[in-house]
């Protein structure tokens, strides 16, 4: 009963999110993904690593394929060589079962999600403030 509760309050979070706020969730769930694929190597469960590396994988993957170049080319192209570097790792990763491939990956990871966070932060921001003043 509960899980049903905390699966339907997580479809309206989603539903209900601009795109920046779901891009930060998904780097949130790509980042979980890759700490427990990591614990899973470390506890000799490869079984689990695998899954949780395919989830990853799956989400760099869904990542790519949102970069819009006709918008952002130069970005878009950066981002592009960071993503193929990511699931190149994630795959090597579960194949060789090292964790400091992990660790790569999140190390690479890390600023480009904090950006966004920050970023989407602000919007929201922005947008509270022009809230604020239409309602005064």
């Amino acid at each position: 009963m509960r899980r049903n509760a905390i699966n339907q309050y997580k479809n309206v979070k989603v539903k209900t999110a601009s795109p920046g706020e779901v891009l930060v969730m998904l780097y949130d769930g790509l980042f979980r993904f890759l700490h427990e694929a990591h614990t899973a190597m470390s506890d000799d469960d490869c079984a689990r690593a695998g899954e949780r590396l395919d989830r990853a994988h799956a989400i760099v993957s869904e990542l790519l394929s949102t970069l819009r170049p006709e918008v952002a080319p130069e970005l878009c192209q950066q981002l592009s060589g960071v993503y193929h570097f990511c699931m190149d790792h994630i795959i090597q990763a579960n194949i060789e079962q090292k964790a400091e491939l992990i660790n790569e990956v999140i190390k690479v990871l890390t600023p480009i999600r904090d950006g966004f966070r920050q970023a989407v932060t602000m919007s929201v921001a922005a947008d509270h403030d022009k809230l604020e003043a239409v309602g005064t």
